[in-house]
């Protein structure tokens, strides 16, 4: 049950990462899918590179600053629903003990575990009522603290990653002709995205190829949906 406790604390370790890699990845591809369709759109219409550029750092900030704001408001939200389920399970143990700990027996039967092997298990975790609310919050409820700890990082997180995102798109324009950005903006763009998705999954689980390529293709859709809009605006207003 030693290992298993220090098992529970690495899974808690390792769930910040986890955290950080979602806002991470929240942001960045947000920003960066986002900023794309955008530019390609006005550079389709347009064929200015100033005018791509001002919208394009524009979009960058406003995205940017929506999605720290968002990314704030959602992880205090959470937050403040973990700790009501929180104090819910305390009362819980504290007035009902005997259903709280068939629960603790139920779920530990359903792993596999019986017999004396079962009651030692379900008898070592409810002797710490510490170690019962988090066994409680992990495995009944899948609430994990990490996950919610800390707003302003999680709006910190997005907010930055976001910014770098949008930028991958618009920096070709400062460099190039309007049809060279627009060709650059998208191969760097889909390049980058399938590389996020394959760094992710090798950090958590899952095929990098895969995961690299559902990430490039979101890049591309966005795009072809920007190119889209800018044609049609491009030849109404021409």
């Amino acid at each position: 049950m030693e290992k298993n406790f220090k098992e529970h604390q690495e899974e808690g370790q390792n769930g910040v990462s986890r955290s950080n890699l979602r806002d991470f990845i929240l942001g960045f591809q947000d920003g960066l899918v986002n900023t794309l369709g955008l530019v390609l759109g006005v550079a389709t219409a347009v064929q200015e590179s100033k005018i791509v550029l001002i919208s394009g750092i524009v979009t960058t900030f406003a995205e940017s600053v929506s999605m720290a704001a968002v990314a704030y408001t959602s992880t205090k939200a959470a937050h403040q629903f973990y700790e009501s389920q929180l104090e819910r399970e305390k009362k819980e143990i504290e007035e009902i003990p005997h259903m709280e700990v068939e629960e603790i027996r139920d779920i530990y039967r359903k792993k596999g575990f019986k017999g004396k092997q079962l009651e030692s298990i379900v008898k070592k975790i409810t002797s710490s009522k510490k170690l019962w609310l988090e066994t409680m919050m992990a495995e009944e409820l899948r609430l994990f603290p990490e996950d919610y700890e800390s707003p302003a990082k999680s709006a910190f997180v997005v907010g930055i990653s976001a910014v770098v995102g949008s930028l991958i798109p618009v920096i070709p324009f400062f460099l190039l002709s309007v049809k060279m950005g627009m060709a650059t903006a998208l191969i760097s763009s889909v390049i980058t995205l399938f590389i996020v998705g394959a760094v992710k999954a090798k950090i958590t689980i899952g095929d990098w190829k895969r995961n690299g390529i559902e990430m490039a293709i979101v890049g591309t859709l966005a795009a072809l949906v920007g190119y889209a809009v800018g044609s049609f605006l491009g030849v109404v207003y021409s």
